[in-house]
C-alpha cells in the first residue's frame, strides 16, 4: 500500500480531527482547530510540502490521500460552524460575553454647536430679565414681514433685504398672499402684539435668510429680535437693558455707545457699539482699531408699527432691537469667517 510521507497517518489524524471540530464549543474555538489542522504550520500543511520528495510512482496516491483527509476536515469545520450559528451557542455567545475584570469603553458624547450656546445663553440673559421667549414662522407673508413693519410695496428698504420670494400663482397677489422666506425675526413682533395686550416684554429667536453669501454673510443665519412696550419707556430703558447684555454676554468691563442709525420701523433708531473685547479699546485689528465693534441695532418703535400690532402709541412706547445670533458667536470665539459655522467640520466644532 502506497504511503503519505513519513510522520502521518492520514486516517487517523483525520478522525482524531473530526472527534475535536464535532466537540467544539464556540467559533473562536473552532478557528483555533482550523489553524491547528489546516493552518500553514500544521502538519497536514507540512507533509502535502514534501510530496515533491516522494519517488513519481507513489507521489500520486500520497498527495490524493492527503487531500481526501483535507477536505474531509474542512467539510467538519464547515458543517461545526454552521451548527453553531443556527443554535446561537457560537457567535452570539462570543459578542454577548462580558468580562467584568476589563475596563469599560467611555461612549464619546456630543455638544453644542457654538451658534446654540450663543444662543441658549442669549435667552438665559432676557429670561433672567423677565422676558418671554417666542417662536415664529420662517415662512410668511409680505404683509407681516414688510408693511406692518411700516414698510409698504415701493419702499426703498425693501431692497435691502434681498428677500426669497416664492414662486407666483395665477391669482391676483396682494400682502397677505405675497409667500416669502422671512429675512428677519420682526415680523413676530406684530403677531405678538396682536395676541398679546401691554406689558410686553419678549425675545424672539429663529433662523432668516437673505441672498447673501461671503465672509461674514450666509444665506441662512440665525437672529434673535426684542420688543418691550408698556407705558413710559424711554431711550433710558433701552440703552440700561442693552447695556446690561453686552456685559452678561462679553465680559463686566464692557461699555456701549449708541449712534444715529434708521430702520424703518424706528423712530428714533440707534446703531449700538460694544468696546472691543480684543483691546479693551485701545485698538486693534477686530475693531479696525476704532475700539468699538458694532453688534446690533435697535430703536424706539415707530407709532406705525405699534397701531399695526394694535397697541395705541398715544398710550405705550416701545423699544426694540434685533442682532445676529451668529456674528455673536464669531466675536465671543474669535472665529473669523461666518460660513465656517455652517460647513459641519467637527474639527472646528470640537474647538468649542
Amino acid at each position: 500500500m502506497t504511503s503519505a510521507p513519513a510522520g502521518l497517518d492520514p486516517e487517523s489524524h483525520q478522525r482524531e480531527a473530526l472527534e475535536l471540530i464535532s466537540s467544539a464549543p464556540d467559533e473562536g474555538a473552532l478557528e483555533e482547530l482550523r489553524v491547528q489542522f489546516l493552518g500553514r504550520r500544521a502538519v497536514l500543511s507540512e507533509q502535502l510540502s514534501r510530496l515533491g520528495s516522494l519517488p513519481p510512482d507513489q507521489r500520486r496516491e500520497a498527495g490524493a490521500r492527503l487531500n481526501r483527509v483535507k477536505t474531509a476536515l474542512q467539510q467538519g469545520l464547515d458543517a461545526r460552524r454552521e451548527a453553531l450559528r443556527s443554535d446561537g451557542s457560537g457567535t452570539l455567545a462570543a459578542i454577548e460575553a462580558i468580562d467584568l475584570t476589563f475596563p469599560g469603553r467611555v461612549p464619546r458624547r456630543g455638544h453644542p454647536h457654538p451658534v446654540m450656546r450663543v444662543w441658549r445663553e442669549m435667552e438665559d440673559i432676557f429670561r433672567g430679565l423677565g422676558y418671554d421667549v417666542a417662536r415664529g414662522p420662517e415662512v410668511d407673508n409680505d404683509y407681516y414681514t414688510f408693511e406692518a413693519l411700516n414698510m409698504p410695496a415701493g419702499h426703498p428698504a425693501r431692497d435691502g433685504f434681498d428677500t426669497f420670494f416664492t414662486a407666483a400663482d395665477n391669482t391676483e397677489e396682494t400682502a397677505e398672499t405675497r409667500v416669502l422666506l422671512r429675512p428677519h425675526t420682526s415680523p413676530m413682533q406684530i403677531r405678538y402684539m396682536e395676541t398679546h395686550e401691554a406689558p410686553i416684554r419678549v425675545i424672539i429667536p429663529g433662523k432668516t435668510y437673505r441672498r447673501d453669501n461671503d465672509a461674514t454673510h450666509v444665506p441662512m443665519f440665525h437672529q434673535l429680535e426684542g420688543l418691550v412696550v408698556d407705558e413710559g419707556i424711554t431711550v433710558a430703558d433701552l440703552k440700561g437693558t442693552l447695556e446690561y447684555f453686552a456685559r452678561a454676554m462679553f465680559g463686566d468691563q464692557r461699555r456701549i455707545r449708541l449712534r444715529p442709525d434708521h430702520f424703518p420701523f424706528t423712530e428714533p433708531s440707534l446703531e449700538v457699539h460694544v468696546s472691543c473685547m480684543q483691546c479693551d479699546g485701545s485698538g486693534c485689528v477686530l475693531c479696525r482699531h476704532s475700539g468699538w465693534i458694532e453688534i446690533l441695532g435697535s430703536g424706539m418703535v415707530h407709532p406705525n408699527v405699534l397701531r399695526y400690532g394694535g397697541i395705541d402709541p398715544e398710550r405705550c412706547t416701545g423699544f426694540a432691537f434685533g442682532c445676529g445670533i451668529d456674528r455673536v458667536a464669531m466675536l465671543k470665539y474669535g472665529i473669523d469667517d461666518l460660513r465656517s459655522l455652517f460647513e459641519n467640520d467637527v474639527r472646528m466644532i470640537r474647538q468649542f
